[in-house]
């Protein structure tokens, strides 16, 4: 009998031992989150993570919280598989994530019943009031919360891109459609410049045509699939007259040298925007547009193209998640950290940059990273950008800016919409595989402008016998529930 007793007791520790791992542990009354991030910049030192870990404890402590911080940071080549493993094991409950990332990302935690359902637990908080309810509302999933949006550049939308040396006397404000190019371009070609309009090797109708259309996959292979803004319904995108249009302008465009062919070859150099050989390229339109002439070496003029949109990725390519296995206490010491991360330029400074002094100084109201720093993150995967201190080549109303570039966005009516493609998940990977044959080309220039029709007609055809129509019902499907 009392050997029976010793066996339940020791069963009955296990079980509390189990318990306190998977719901989240308290060491002498004090929570513990525990923190899993990717560490992008640099190898995680794991003495200077140390060091930051204690640093913001420290601080926490100041500001009266019951509750502490254990950071894990792991190498981002490492971070999919190496924070699965912790996920599973159940030692996380604070974990960054993004949409783009694979098989830890937003759309493979939520149908995997890996994320907590936070909805009400941000009702009235710090968190949720520092930044608008449009954000919020983009990154949910089945109209409910389970992910903390990074603010950052939370919108999409797109601009061309001028390299100044080859305007000449051309104005960019004066192009209201891609026809409008004409002119530079022939110029460019004319002065002998090998890639007029510089596509980079990259789907573009996706880009250009954001404002008629949402493409909610969010994957430029899938953009035979959209929801039409106009009429809000789940549409075969290439059967629309833009679609034909689009396509018969890029064959035109490549048959007066103004696309050059190793863009639908997809051999096009990398660096071709560092270099002269360009005159018109695109752009992804961000807070800090200036950024675009350092980034590639020469004077650049942008001009938006499309409007901004919110919609149920764009917030979503940096944030973090509470996990399923956390319990309430946990889960409500995991908000109220994200909040005062959020709204505390020196937690947030820590968070992000590390040990001033070692990681980082301060120059004026600027930060000023060290040739030597051992921890090392962006803004774009650590806090809010209103709260972050900008960097010594950032200007100084950094926070504004982002604050009017996602404030100034349209919300997308599919925001919140999210795809589970279980069902035909062969079908949807086999025709994107025929995006890769068919749409690519078309949409790079690959085929002439007579025989656009053609080419199109055979697209569709390979896209039905991939599976389109049982992937279109099925989109169709889930969307019709979401409208409801």
């Amino acid at each position: 009998m009392n050997s029976l007793k010793k066996v339940l007791a020791v069963a009955l520790c296990a079980m509390m031992v189990l318990a306190l791992t998977a719901c989240g542990n308290k060491d002498n009354g004090e929570v513990t989150i525990k923190l899993t991030r990717a560490s992008f910049n640099v190898v995680p030192d794991s003495s200077q993570v140390k060091k930051v870990e204690d640093k913001i404890n420290s601080y926490l402590k100041e500001k009266g919280k019951s509750y502490k911080v254990e950071i894990t940071e792991i190498a981002a080549d490492e971070y999919v598989d190496k924070a699965k493993l912790k996920l599973t094991n159940k030692e996380i409950n604070l974990l960054w994530t993004a949409s783009w990332e694979s098989g830890i990302g937003t759309n493979d935690l939520v149908p995997a019943n890996s994320v907590k359902d936070i909805t009400k637990l941000l009702e009235g908080t710090a968190l949720y009031n520092s930044m608008d309810k449009g954000q919020w509302e983009a990154t949910k999933y089945n109209g409910k919360n389970y992910f903390i949006p990074v603010y950052k550049d939370n919108v999409e939308g797109y601009d061309l891109m001028f390299r100044d040396a080859a305007l000449g006397s051309f104005n960019p404000a004066n192009v209201k459609t891609l026809a409008d190019l004409e002119p530079l371009l022939k110029a460019a070609k004319d002065a002998g410049i090998s890639h007029p309009f510089l596509t980079q090797k990259t789907p573009m109708f996706y880009r250009f045509y954001i404002d008629k259309y949402d493409f909610f996959t969010a994957d430029s292979a899938s953009n035979w699939v959209s929801i039409k803004r106009d009429t809000n319904e789940v549409i075969c995108t290439i059967d629309e007259p833009e679609y034909a249009e689009f396509c018969k302008l890029m064959g035109k465009w490549a048959e007066a040298g103004y696309i050059n062919e190793s863009e639908a070859t997809k051999t096009t150099d990398e660096n071709m925007t560092q270099s002269q050989n360009w005159a018109v390229s695109w752009w992804t339109d961000v807070p800090v547009n200036a950024e675009a002439s350092s980034r590639y070496g020469q004077p650049v003029t942008l001009q938006a193209y499309t409007d901004r949109w919110a919609h149920s990725t764009s917030a979503l390519g940096s944030c973090y998640c509470i996990t399923a296995n956390t319990n309430d206490e946990t889960a409500k010491a995991c908000i109220d950290f994200m909040g005062l991360l959020y709204t505390d330029s020196k937690l947030a400074d820590i968070y992000t940059f590390g040990i001033e002094g070692e990681d980082f100084t301060y120059e004026g109201n600027k930060v000023k990273k060290t040739d030597t720093a051992k921890y090392n993150h962006g803004m774009w995967e650590s806090a809010s950008a209103t709260v972050v201190t900008p960097d010594i080549s950032e200007p100084d109303n950094k926070a504004d800016l982002y604050k009017t570039f996602n404030g100034s966005a349209q919300t997308s009516c599919a925001a919140g919409f999210r795809f589970d493609m279980t069902k035909v998940q062969a079908q949807y990977t086999a025709c994107k595989a025929v995006f890769d044959e068919y749409g690519f080309v078309l949409e790079n220039g690959g085929v002439k402008e007579s025989e656009v029709d053609a080419k199109i007609a055979a697209y569709k055809k390979a896209l039905k016998e991939a599976g389109l129509d049982e992937v279109i019902a099925e989109f169709k499907a889930q969307y019709d529930a979401f409208k409801k």
